[in-house]
């Protein structure tokens, strides 16, 4: 839990980069001509990039077995690229430096995602991930208080270069970690049987693709933060320097969220997945009205919903694929949730400039259908029971 906890520090503090410089993205990318569709295409192209690309960076981590060295690459993607924002004054350019901040988040995250699992045998999943990330929305809280009041007593710019400190110190813990615990391998058995070992090189259990399908579904009905920035900002709903208070506010629920639904994984299984279905279809009633309290609710449910996607849905993975297997599971899971975010987000985009009624309904219809799907699921043998896991 040292490692976990240690972990969960360099998450935090990489959180505040890229969760700050989230919290402005939208109204930044309004002021330099961008519609919502477009807000909606290239946070959701960045997203999709963050976790599609893990198909090819999970497999990867697999391959090389070299889990430090590829999680400090993607960290110091993040902690450059995120900052370098303050000084373009083009729509392409910042466009081009919000996906490689993503990219970066795909390069460490199946590794690092391995170490945690790693650090999580014997343990309770949930519990473990429910920490790490705990730790990491405090990231995602500081990091939008730190922008809004450099937004505020400056501008855009100002908010985004006060990132670099956060995002040195960030490398730093890292560095310091992994001299600590240079080899994370050590805290998980690796007495695996000979047919054991054979079935973990063939292919990802038919359960692992069962739920991976669940997940889309619920993660099309999902959008950005960025969709609903820009609602509070054409709307004048939330003045610019509080945006990213509103969105401090959504992590700190997201925080509060991935503690109590890990826990409650530890004890009846995948049920507990069953609550972030109906806090994503109340999002767009509250979320895209005129009335501050209402958008400012709206934000923070949307917040708890993300919260347990980010750490409950992931622990689950770890059940689901044989320890061999962990980098492929987690990219192809992360791919298969981005593709679904980038299609949920442009498409509640391009339905919020025409109806948010449509909006409404679309989200209700895909939680609704997920909630199904999950439902037909528990009814089988718990994920992992029939894995090889030694």
């Amino acid at each position: 839990m040292q490692f976990v906890v240690g972990f969960g520090v360099v998450s935090m503090l990489t959180d505040m980069v890229y969760e700050g410089a989230r919290s402005i993205t939208g109204p930044y990318l309004a002021t330099l001509g961008a519609s919502a569709a477009l807000v909606g295409l290239i946070t959701g192209a960045g997203e999709a990039v963050a976790l599609i690309l893990r198909m090819v960076t999970g497999p990867l981590s697999d391959r090389i077995g070299r889990h430090w060295d590829q999680s400090m690459l993607g960290y110091a993607m993040t902690a450059v690229a995120a900052p370098l924002i303050a000084v373009t004054a083009a729509l392409w350019s910042a466009s081009v430096l919000i996906v490689v901040e993503r990219f970066g988040k795909a390069v460490r995250t199946p590794a690092r995602d391995t170490m945690l699992a790693q650090a999580s045998a014997g343990r309770r999943r949930g519990h473990v991930f429910a920490v790490h990330e705990a730790l990491d929305q405090s990231g995602a809280l500081l990091g939008p208080l730190l922008v809004a009041t450099m937004v505020a007593v400056v501008g855009y710019r100002a908010g985004f270069a006060a990132l670099a400190v956060p995002g040195a110190l960030a490398l730093l813990a890292l560095l310091w970690l992994r001299r600590t615990v240079p080899m994370p391998g050590a805290y998980e058995s690796s007495t695996v049987s000979a047919a054991a070992g054979a079935e973990q090189r063939g292919r990802l259990p038919a359960q692992f693709w069962r739920y991976a399908a669940f997940t889309a579904v619920a993660m099309a009905g999902s959008s950005t933060f960025a969709v609903l920035a820009f609602h509070m900002h054409e709307r004048h709903v939330v003045a610019d320097a509080l945006i990213p208070v509103v969105y401090a506010a959504a992590m700190a629920a997201a925080a509060v969220a991935a503690i109590a639904s890990g826990r409650l994984y530890d004890r009846v299984g995948t049920r507990a997945l069953l609550i972030a279905l109906p806090l994503a279809a109340i999002v767009p009633t509250l979320a895209f009205t005129t009335s501050t309290a209402l958008v400012v609710t709206g934000a923070v449910i949307w917040g708890a919903s993300m919260g347990i996607h980010e750490s409950t849905f992931r622990a689950v993975v770890a059940e689901l694929v044989p320890p061999s297997r962990r980098g492929t599971g987690f990219g192809v899971f992360a791919a298969v949730y981005g593709v679904a975010w980038l299609g949920g987000s442009v498409l509640i985009g391009a339905l919020y400039e025409r109806s948010v009624p449509a909006v409404v309904g679309y989200t209700v219809l895909t939680q609704v259908i997920a909630g199904v799907m999950l439902l037909a699921m528990a009814g089988r043998p718990r994920f992992g029971e029939t894995l090889p896991l030694g």
